[in-house]
């Protein structure tokens, strides 16, 4: 049997990968066809995205979603159907039997064919936008850029222009605001509910109070796609995950103070570091990576303290309990563990039925939830390991969790899919609630992100929800109301990670445009 299932995994590689080089192929045929319409100017030197070091690695492809092949995509960056996999799954596979095929949309910002891989970046942007966005050579958001046309278009647009009398000049109105505020063309949002700065702007909710702001603080640069990022407890520190490394910065002035980079391992292709976490004491930091390894490296010395293996696939979260002495563990071989820093050991495997993508401890350490391809939420006794709720249909996702967070208080947990939403949940057994309802309550789901959500977190007040996406953007929300404050476009590739700090008003992001940065956020009237 086992046998038979490693075949069918490997016809499904295959299948898919066929499958991308024909939509590869199409898509380049595509552009072809739309660039001999108009020309499109190139984008002027030093404008585009980031370009990785000579001998640095390419971010890898995209995230599928049969159970075996889906984790080969999660973290990379490349549009290739080889190497590891950063970012969300392309819309193909199930994602794409759900719907019907559908052609990128234009104004997304990047010629067909390229929207789906996390470290694919414009090649070309028109002069509407390099006038928004100065030397920058930030899009729109990606939002109502201009797309090469196609003879036939632009004879249809000539005529239409034609017809126009050149005295009359019809101003359109801006449009509502709203959640949707990913859809939204920059340049008709009205001054107030705006902010631009060199490379990043924010969009702000007209329906809702304008008691948010977010301010720049650091960039912190990366030779490869940053895959996770992560505030020590006291907030002093973030540390960042990317190919075949982890850094530690400090957070006051943004400088690397540490390299974390295991000098054992083989040096050829990617090792992609998808998770970090520090202790509580912020003596050690815990890796995963792709070698299905989990290291514990003590940072003081720079040295591995534990060298967990037990995993059968790569590795995809960490956390640690609050206690100090266990670390939740997520991977793709469709199991959660959870392993004892005092005696080295794994103390507790959890098996589903699909691949793992997210876990997270609660604040007391009595539960550890995750999220998996099967698109629901489990939550475990974290002693016992007894399943004491399931978070699923009917309200719950409607495609793969990427992302799981505990709010402060232990009660209530948020989660983030490839179906685009957030969602917040009550949770049963952590409010002492037992009986026949087996899973928590969704009290709110959020919508407004245009893309796979594939990082969420709340601050530690519990007063907002953070969420990151491929979109590029991050958005923070109302827990009450389910309304987005705001938008924040600060990356131009994916929003991998996002992280509040525990002791202050900041918050860090990874993207695949090889950054992370640290920003502020500031509430008014504090």
């Amino acid at each position: 049997m086992q046998q038979i299932r490693q075949n069918v995994y490997e016809l499904e590689i295959n299948h898919r990968k066929m499958k991308d080089h024909y939509e590869e192929e199409i898509s380049r045929l595509k552009r072809e066809l739309e660039t001999r319409g108009s020309h499109v100017p190139a984008l002027p030197p030093g404008t585009g995205a980031p370009v990785p070091p000579p001998g640095s690695q390419v971010p890898p492809p995209s995230l599928g979603h049969s159970s075996s092949s889906v984790f080969q995509g999660i973290m990379s960056g490349q549009s290739g159907p080889t190497g590891p996999s950063l970012a969300p799954p392309q819309d193909n596979n199930m994602h794409q039997q759900q719907q019907p095929p559908q052609q990128p949309p234009p104004q997304q910002g990047l010629p067909p064919g390229l929207q789906p891989g996390i470290g694919q970046v414009p090649q070309q942007i028109p002069p509407q936008a390099q006038q928004a966005y100065g030397s920058s050579g930030y899009l729109n958001g990606y939002h109502n850029a201009p797309v090469a046309t196609t003879p036939q278009m632009s004879q249809n647009r000539a005529v239409a222009e034609t017809r126009t009398s050149p005295h009359i000049t019809r101003a359109s109105p801006a449009p509502p605001l709203g959640n949707n505020l990913a859809d939204l063309d920059f340049d008709r949002v009205p001054n107030e509910y705006k902010k631009q700065a060199n490379d990043w702007f924010v969009i702000y909710n007209d329906r809702a109070p304008h008691i948010l702001d977010v301010d720049l603080l650091h960039t912190l640069e990366h030779h490869s796609v940053v895959c996770c990022v992560r505030f020590s407890a006291d907030g002093k520190y973030v540390a960042t995950g990317s190919n075949r490394s982890a850094q530690i910065f400090d957070v006051q002035n943004g400088q690397k103070i540490c390299h974390l980079q295991d000098e054992s391992v083989e040096r050829e292709g990617d090792l992609y570091i998808r998770s970090v976490c520090f202790s509580p004491d912020g003596r050690y930091l815990a890796t995963g990576a792709e070698d299905k390894q989990i290291r514990v490296w003590d940072i003081k010395t720079k040295t591995i303290r534990h060298l967990f293996s037990g995993h059968e696939q790569d590795i995809y979260s960490l956390d640690f309990a609050r206690n100090g002495r266990h670390i939740a563990s997520s991977s793709g071989d469709r199991t959660v563990r959870v392993w004892d820093m005092e005696t080295g050991q794994c103390v507790l495997t959890l098996s589903i039925e699909d691949g793992v993508t997210t876990v997270a401890f609660s604040p007391d350490g009595r539960f550890v939830a995750a999220g998996s391809l099967d698109k629901s939420v489990r939550v475990w006794d974290a002693t016992s390991g007894f399943l004491v709720e399931r978070l699923e249909a009917p309200d719950g996702h409607k495609d793969s969790v990427y992302s799981v967070a505990f709010a402060p208080n232990g009660k209530d947990l948020v989660s983030g899919s490839f179906d685009k939403t957030i969602k917040l949940w009550e949770l049963q057994s952590a409010r002492g609630l037992s009986g026949s309802h087996k899973g928590g309550v969704c009290v709110k789901t959020f919508t407004g992100h245009k893309d796979f959500v594939l990082s969420v977190a709340l601050t530690p007040d519990g007063q907002w929800v953070l969420s990151g996406s491929k979109d590029r953007g991050v958005q923070f929300w109302d827990p009450r109301t389910a309304q987005a404050q705001l938008m924040l476009q600060g990356h131009r590739n994916s929003v991998i990670s996002v992280a509040p700090s525990p002791a202050s008003k900041l918050f860090a992001t990874g993207s695949g445009d090889c950054r992370a940065r640290i920003w502020r956020y500031v509430v008014a009237n504090q």
